[in-house]
């Protein structure tokens, strides 16, 4: 919309959103709904209290938090590994790199990318993405992969857990995809296309 106003106007952005927080959202239900048995045995095995600080280990099947809980544990020795600052940072950074490469690889004056490879190169990139920063953020990469299921989540009784989050660190997982996706077009458009065929 910021980027790429004459295939993508200002109009579609409410409706997007709402439908990828409505999806998300939903498949976060179906999560709670296929899983909650295992999650209860899971936490009745670790003794975590549902809502409680250290429940953002089985509160993480819905929401991202960092450091990653499933590595790194929880509380204040967890936390001093990454501050929300640096959260932010790291969400921005992965989110630019991915947008960068959906540009690149979606970009129809671009005659040398591999058109029918494109979604793979794309899930590849994400795959890569994950390997590298989920232990620091859990790789979220999207607002509304965090913030559907998280809702769905504090539904479920884990409260401050899931929404404001450890550090009121929920924002993150917002503002950080937000900007970085911003930075990431930009710069594609800034050092990529420019030096690209005109169509037509």
């Amino acid at each position: 919309a910021v980027l790429r106003r004459d295939t993508f106007p200002a109009s579609r952005i409410l409706p997007y959103w709402a439908a990828q927080m409505a999806g998300a959202a939903l498949a976060g239900a179906v999560v709670l709904a296929t899983f909650h048995p295992f999650i209860e045995r899971f936490e009745a095995e670790q003794g975590i209290e549902r809502g409680e600080p250290g429940s953002e280990r089985s509160a993480m099947v819905f929401g991202e938090y960092f450091p990653n809980p499933a590595i790194f544990g929880t509380g204040p020795e967890a936390e001093a590994l990454v501050s929300p600052i640096m959260a932010a940072g790291i969400e921005a950074f992965g989110t630019a790199i991915l947008v960068f490469m959906i540009f690149a690889l979606t970009e129809p004056r671009n005659g040398i990318r591999p058109a029918s490879l494109a979604p793979f190169f794309i899930g590849f990139t994400v795959a890569v993405l994950i390997s590298l920063f989920a232990p620091a953020t859990q790789a979220g990469w999207n607002p509304a992969r965090d913030l559907g299921p998280r809702l769905v989540a504090l539904a479920a009784g884990w409260g401050e857990i899931a929404i404001p989050g450890p550090r009121g660190g929920f924002w993150v997982y917002i503002v950080g995809p937000l900007g970085g996706g911003l930075v990431g077009g930009a710069l594609y458009d800034r050092l990529i296309r420019t030096s690209l065929p005109r169509e037509g």
